[in-house]
């Protein structure tokens, strides 16, 4: 003999629009939900100070361990400039017809260390802090931010070092110095949107920082650290036309060319490419804006997965 259960009717739930009333009266809101864009330029501001004080912590700490302390931040670009120097400069020769070719290797040797350290730094902003990311509710723009004002905080402490260096050389001091500032500026915001843009992409996939060293090793090849850009066109006419255009727009050639340029009385303007100002601010403005808008469109997806 079978017997019919009768199931009790399902409950009524209460309707989308009661709750969005019922969360906007106690005033609460999704958790985690990305804000607009300048609710999300204002809580950076309001954290400011974090940003600040989480660069120079990171800062002191990085070397922290080490006998020599915060000389490490002068002497490892140091040293690179003098295996570069060795190889290329004495080995390959690239030092000929390069006037003041040590000041011209070092600057490019402190200025791309800049751009490369504030890239790979940013890379890991999101994927190496996932335990701060999950803990805490900020803007999460506020650690690629964080760690390209850290680069920039140890290349200040390193241009002492630049400077005593250019003395020592014979490059006098000029009223040519002053452009480092506005080109330094520059190039901050060109590292910080390329950090925003590399944290976005570390964040969902981290083995991109195991790729970046090669990438960031090719760049630095084809932006003149070493040698003259304008010196190596002048002497292969052959080259298709496109080619020397291209390496002298390359951004990182930009910046390193418009610091010796500002810092190198023998590195003269018409080793520039023409327009060298507004394609230094278009590329730090495309970075810049571009990779913060590129970031803050998967706000509410860091730290998830």
């Amino acid at each position: 003999m079978s017997q019919v259960l009768d199931t009790p009717p399902p409950t009524a739930s209460p309707a989308d629009d009661d709750l969005s009333a019922l969360a906007a009266r106690h005033g609460l809101t999704v958790s985690g939900a990305r804000p607009s864009l300048p609710d999300y330029v204002r809580q950076l501001w309001a954290r400011r100070h974090f940003i600040t004080a989480f660069s120079t912590a990171k800062l002191t700490a990085q070397y922290s361990q080490a006998k020599l302390g915060q000389v490490w931040q002068v002497m490892t670009p140091l040293l690179n400039a003098a295996v570069y120097y060795f190889i290329f400069g004495v080995l390959l020769g690239t030092k000929r017809n390069v006037p003041d070719y040590v000041p011209f290797l070092v600057t490019g040797v402190f200025i791309w260390t800049f751009t490369q350290s504030s890239i790979m730094a940013g890379t890991r902003a999101i994927s190496g802090n996932l335990g701060l990311v999950r803990a805490l509710h900020f803007p999460r723009a506020a650690l690629p931010i964080s760690f390209a004002l850290q680069q920039l905080q140890q290349l200040l402490f390193s241009m002492a070092a630049l400077v005593v260096i250019l003395l020592c050389f014979g490059v006098p001091i000029a009223a040519s110095w002053l452009l480092a500032v506005p080109a330094l500026v520059l190039q901050s915001v060109f590292n910080a949107g390329v950090s925003m843009i590399m944290a976005r992409m570390g964040a969902k996939t981290p083995d991109i920082a195991q790729l970046m060293p090669f990438v960031l090793r090719t760049w630095m090849y084809v932006s003149g650290v070493m040698w003259s850009i304008d010196k190596l066109a002048k002497g292969h006419h052959d080259w298709p036309s496109w080619v020397v255009p291209v390496l002298q727009a390359n951004p990182a050639a930009i910046y390193i060319d418009l610091m010796r340029y500002a810092l190198i009385d023998s590195f003269h303007g018409s080793q520039l490419p023409h327009h060298v100002w507004a394609i230094a601010v278009a590329w730090a403005l495309v970075a810049g804006v571009g990779g913060f808008i590129y970031f803050w469109k998967a706000e509410e997806t860091y730290g998830r997965g």
